[in-house]
């Protein structure tokens, strides 16, 4: 690991029940850790997957009032419009990759990793994906926002996944994440990479928080884009 995430605590994980073939690695929101991420995901398991929730580093937040929290980077404001944390997203997103590359070693292949988050992680995991040389197999982004997005299309024109599949959740209600900020986001995912593989999914009076019909829908892609390999 490097970067400021020496800091942070080991990931929460859930093994796998039998030989992990596929790996989750989920992030949580501001002022989270991934204990809570970790117990939903045991809610909704797949036998041959394991589920890796680390934990954000803790550091002064300036949305917060420069309060110390778990933070995967500062966050200015919540609007589009809002100055971002650069050189914090990217050196995130590094870390981020760093836990893929040591799941490849512990046997897993990147093509059978999903990345994915809420909020803050959910921003990080999308921006991940879209900048790695790593082939992942999907993103699960609930309640979230493509970070930096005026850098692209240009930071993802090399980009190993362009066929990647995504499963954008948000709720209806968020007072925290509007909606249509969600909502623009799908659609700057759609240009891009494949349109076709991305699923937008909105969930009525929900707000800045999961929900279990959401978490059948995330199992279900889980599924889809994980499916067990024949030997195991």
């Amino acid at each position: 690991m490097c970067g400021n995430n020496m800091s942070a605590p080991l990931p929460a994980i859930v093994p796998a029940a039998r030989k992990a073939t596929a790996a989750v690695i989920f992030l949580h929101g501001l002022g989270d850790t991934g204990h809570g991420w970790a117990e939903a995901f045991a809610g909704i398991r797949i036998p041959h997957v394991k589920y890796i929730c680390p934990h954000a580093p803790t550091m002064p937040v300036s949305l917060n009032m420069r309060m110390s929290m778990p933070s995967w980077f500062d966050i200015y404001g919540l609007s589009p419009d809002a100055d971002e944390d650069e050189a914090g997203i990217k050196r995130a997103s590094e870390n981020i990759k760093a836990l893929i590359d040591q799941e490849v070693k512990n046997g897993i292949p990147s093509h059978r990793i999903i990345l994915g988050g809420f909020s803050q992680g959910g921003a990080l995991s999308l921006y991940t994906a879209l900048t790695t040389q790593q082939k992942v197999a999907g993103v699960v982004a609930l309640s979230c926002w493509l970070p930096l997005r005026k850098s692209f299309p240009q930071a993802a024109a090399n980009s190993t996944n362009k066929d990647m599949h995504v499963l954008q959740c948000h709720g209806d209600a968020d007072p925290l994440v509007p909606f249509i900020f969600g909502a623009q986001t799908a659609e700057k995912m759609k240009s891009l990479i494949n349109p076709a593989n991305i699923t937008f999914k909105s969930y009525r009076g929900l707000p800045h928080s999961a929900c279990p019909e959401e978490m059948i829908d995330v199992k279900r892609f889980l599924e889809k884009q994980l499916p067990a390999i024949s030997d195991e």
